[in-house]
């Protein structure tokens, strides 16, 4: 399944096969990425700490590749296992989607797929998912929301306790990487954790698609009332931050030494 779902694809962020051979067994032959995973530069503790710049390199250009494998390519392909371990990095940072093990092609006129038995990586995981097998776009927008979080703040997305990350923080100053120093870009740290924050939500309904998280990410300033959603709903939700904290958390108290980076064009395509 994984040569069939990424022989087609074609985009600076994922992965390219460069071709296969057979030889007791069949064999990938894919680009090679020097630098290796997000997850072994992020967590080793004998390797430099990322800056802030180059975090935000990594979101946004993995957040157009997941973007590209949902809406770009010939099919749908719901990648199923975003995590920092299958994001590999080029020699000059660019993120590379890697490891369709998991992935499935979403015919277009199907919604979703039910799924049995449930895969996947513990802690990236949607609700929606583990509890009654539904896959679509959605699924991997919550796992990039897992990854979102863990790029900003530089905890794995489980801890030892076997606690997931995206239930153990509750506001920004405890989640920003207290490696960077200080060293980030407020404006750019209150969008991803905008962004986290909707990927995140028990309801995929609620959820943004990748494009609209990509506008979340780099729009000046995010149009909260366009996401809020209705009371009765929020009841049924454990939000990652409310809309009010949020606001609240991202004040200028926060030091500020990275200028913006260059922003993108995208079209929003609300589900």
């Amino acid at each position: 399944m994984e040569i069939g779902t990424i022989g087609h694809v074609n985009h600076p962020n994922v992965l390219s096969l460069l071709g296969c051979c057979i030889d007791n067994g069949l064999y990938l032959v894919l680009q090679f990425s020097s630098r290796g995973s997000i997850a072994s530069l992020l967590h080793d503790e004998n390797l430099p700490t990322i800056d802030w710049k180059t975090r935000y390199k990594i979101v946004i250009g993995t957040a157009r590749g997941l973007h590209y494998l949902h809406k770009g390519c010939q099919r749908r392909i719901i990648h199923r296992d975003i995590k920092s371990s299958n994001i590999l990095l080029t020699a000059d940072f660019e993120p590379q989607i890697s490891d369709f093990g998991l992935a499935k092609w979403l015919p277009s006129q199907w919604t979703h797929h039910s799924i049995a038995p449930i895969e996947g990586t513990f802690g990236h995981l949607a609700p929606e998912y583990f509890m009654h097998g539904i896959v679509d776009e959605k699924t991997d927008v919550f796992a990039f929301g897992v990854f979102l979080l863990e790029i900003i703040s530089g905890r794995k997305p489980v801890d030892g306790s076997h606690q997931s990350l995206h239930s153990w923080v509750r506001d920004i100053e405890r989640l920003v990487d207290p490696r960077l120093g200080g060293a980030y870009d407020v404006v750019q740290l209150r969008r991803f954790a905008f962004a986290a924050s909707l990927c995140i939500r028990a309801s995929a309904t609620w959820r943004p698609t990748m494009n609209e998280v990509l506008e979340v990410m780099v729009e000046e300033k995010a149009d909260k009332e366009r996401w809020a959603m209705p009371e009765e709903e929020e009841e049924d939700q454990e939000e990652f931050w409310g809309f009010e904290d949020l606001e609240c958390e991202c004040d200028s108290s926060f030091s500020s030494s990275i200028s913006p980076e260059d922003s993108i064009s995208t079209e929003s395509s609300r589900n």
